[in-house]
């Protein structure tokens, strides 16, 4: 209910992106079932206006209640919900129209519009929290006996309480609002650059075919079969973001100086503890995080070494840790991976399946690449009162199914915490967000080795597995130790040029993939990579893949383990949305993300993968 409550990380609310994903080769078919269905937010762009409209009227009703929460504290309130909910749809139409084709001038106009509507909520709304600061928690307790109705926002006044010495007063909230326009540029102009302008390099593969390397393309072609492709396709992509190293050093360098101003007009003492207060997150988790992760760095430099052999490769490269650790032709068209999903999703009981079954054939997703879609996938579960939308690359590979888990794990748990929740608690930390689309991978993992037919479909499942731990644990801790040194640089008054982030970059891209233990060899060219990354536009964001992670392989373990309470635990947290703060759902569904238990047991089970890979190898006399 603060003035940023629109301002959860945006790939939360919009682009809750998987780094793993697969997204490349044209679509098989280009039905209209394959693509989502966006009447269902609105009929046409008279619809649209019209809500506009509705919410304009709404926002000048909350005018009124200026000066009178004393009196009218849950009329206002319930205006309040409702137009956030409001205004929430429309940005969601807004993104959806955008990303399906991002050089549609329409879809871009959509993206303005909705800017400038949750600008104009931001502001006609930042009266509130000083206002109840004002009033003080003694008259708020007071007003919570006597109204009964007031119940239902007790934990956001609380979380309004709680951040008092944060908020400003009245007038310096409406300045902060009325700046929100200004700052907002630099992840839109990376994402203009990066999706739609880029000139991409044509690059001719050993077989003789000619790519166009945009990112879908890079995904697709950097675990090519063979090695010199491997290496021709990141020279030629990361040699392109080399080109535009200043542009992108620019507008990331202006992201962190942004963040870094509102923290200080915040009077938190750093980026970093301003992104975990927003939702009362403990210092200790994102530390434990990064030292379990430093302090267990030979079980990812074991993986590497174990990757080199299954290779056959006596110099790893960082070209080669895309490269599937089997080679397998095996396709996974839609509708077989569609039912896998479903299928491994069983442990999560009947109620999930079926809701799960209806939702995926419904046009909730848009499923093929095309050319100006967005990359990547990702689940936006902020349109309330009609359903998520998912946005997928789909490309037939066990990745790709993978994926589709995924996305559709944050799906269903917006069905779930949708329809336990009014719409102030739906949404959810993305904290607690990563768990579910990891936890149904776990799932999907378990099923897939219970129906192998022989060690080599094995052997796919299991290092399909490994890559998952180090892409979604490893990747993202460093990625966090990342964000972590460019913002300190930031916050202690330091310029940042594209070339000095790039060697940041490389240090720590070196010390984790062990080029000092002679593991792997850095090339400083693919140093470029953190210009690729989007995440980084959304400060302190990723660190919570690895978090989720961690816990995702306790909570599936103790539901394929019928732990008497676990799944009912678990659904529960699901359900709560963001009914409390998420690291305590999280641990009152039994995982302490503070402690260093769930980050052991994950790089426990990593080892105890290896070791099943390396029996397979060693029958096979290798």
């Amino acid at each position: 209910m603060t003035p940023s409550a629109l301002k959860r990380p945006l790939l939360f609310s919009l682009l809750a992106f998987s780094l793993a994903t697969a997204s490349a080769a044209p679509a098989p078919t280009d039905r209209q079932a394959d693509r989502w269905d966006l009447t269902a937010l609105y009929q046409n762009d008279a619809a649209f206006d019209a809500d506009a409209k509705k919410l304009a009227a709404q926002l000048q009703q909350l005018g009124a209640c200026k000066g009178q929460l004393g009196t009218r504290l849950k009329g206002c309130l319930d205006l309040y919900a409702d137009a956030r909910k409001r205004v929430n749809t429309l940005t969601t139409y807004a993104a959806q129209y955008y990303d399906q084709d991002t050089g549609d001038s329409k879809g871009n106009q959509l993206n303005q519009r909705a800017a400038l509507l949750g600008n104009d909520f931001s502001q006609a709304t930042t009266f509130l929290q000083p206002e109840i600061l004002a009033l003080g928690s003694r008259r708020i307790d007071a007003m919570l006996a006597k109204d009964k109705g007031l119940q239902l926002y007790r934990f956001q006044l609380s979380n309004m309480l709680r951040s008092a010495p944060h908020t400003l007063d009245a007038a310096g909230e409406q300045l902060v609002a009325q700046f929100g326009l200004a700052t907002g540029s630099a992840a839109s102009v990376y994402r203009t650059l990066a999706n739609a302008e880029i000139p991409w390099p044509t690059v001719k593969l050993s077989d003789g075919k000619e790519v166009r390397l945009d990112q879908a393309a890079y995904t697709k072609y950097r675990d090519d079969d063979n090695r010199a492709d491997r290496k021709l396709v990141f020279d030629a992509f990361f040699g392109k973001w080399k080109e535009y190293e200043r542009t992108f050093g620019e507008t990331l360098y202006g992201q962190l100086k942004t963040d870094a101003a509102y923290a200080k007009v915040r009077r938190y003492a750093d980026s970093q503890s301003a992104a975990l207060d927003a939702d009362h997150l403990p210092p200790a988790v994102y530390q434990t995080l990064i030292a379990q992760t430093n302090a267990n760095l030979p079980t990812l430099h074991r993986y590497f070494k174990l990757r080199a052999r299954m290779l056959g490769v006596k110099d790893l490269a960082y070209y080669d840790i895309y490269a599937p650790l089997l080679k397998s032709d095996r396709t996974f068209p839609l509708a077989e991976g569609k039912q896998m999903m479903l299928d491994s999703a069983a442990p999560l009981g009947p109620d999930y399946v079926k809701a799960l079954s209806a939702a995926v054939d419904a046009r909730w997703m848009d499923v093929y690449p095309r050319p100006r879609k967005v990359a990547g996938a990702y689940m936006n579960g902020d349109a309330y009162d009609v359903h998520p939308f998912v946005l997928l690359n789909y490309t037939d590979n066990y990745e790709a199914v993978s994926t589709l888990t995924h996305e559709w794990g944050h799906a269903m748990h917006s069905v779930l915490a949708n329809k336990a929740q009014p719409s102030i608690y739906a949404p959810y930390s993305i904290f607690v967000a990563e768990i579910a689309s990891t936890t149904n991978e776990a799932l999907l993992l378990d099923a897939r080795l219970k129906q192998a037919k022989d060690d080599d479909e094995r052997l796919l499942y299991l290092g399909a597995a490994l890559e998952n731990l180090r892409g979604t644990f490893f990747r993202q801790a460093m990625f966090a130790e990342f964000e972590a040194a460019i913002h300190g640089k930031v916050d202690q008054g330091e310029s940042l040029t594209g070339e000095e982030i790039t060697a940041i970059y490389a240090g720590i891209l070196k010390r984790y993939h062990g080029e000092a233990q002679g593991v792997m060899t850095i090339d400083p060219a693919y140093a470029l990579e953190w210009a690729y990354v989007p995440h980084f536009y959304h400060g302190f964001y990723v660190f919570q893949y690895a978090t989720s992670i961690a816990a995702a392989q306790d909570f599936a373990q103790r539901i394929l383990d019928k732990e008497p309470g676990a799944l009912a635990a678990y659904l529960k947290m699901l359900g709560s949305g963001g009914s409390a703060y998420p690291y305590d759902l999280v641990k009152a569904a039994g995982v302490d993300l503070a402690s260093p238990k769930p980050y052991q047991a994950l790089v426990a089970r990593m080892n105890g993968i290896m070791d099943q890979i390396e029996a397979i190898e060693s029958r096979r006399g290798k």
